[in-house]
């Protein structure tokens, strides 16, 4: 199993700003199934694809 990322966003929004969270929300409203992960390495979150690599 495998993720593909659409976008990264910094950490470091304006308090009450969740832009990876309506990017990802945009993209459900779409009918793809996108989450948002943090990656702690960049200290960013990543709105994901989960996706089956088979």
């Amino acid at each position: 199993m495998g993720a593909q990322v659409l976008e990264r966003f910094p950490a470091g929004a304006p308090r009450g700003s969740w832009p990876a969270e309506e990017y990802a929300a945009q993209r459900r409203a779409q009918g793809e199934p996108a989450t948002v992960v943090m990656d702690l390495n960049s200290d960013a979150f990543l709105v994901v694809l989960q996706r089956d690599d088979d």
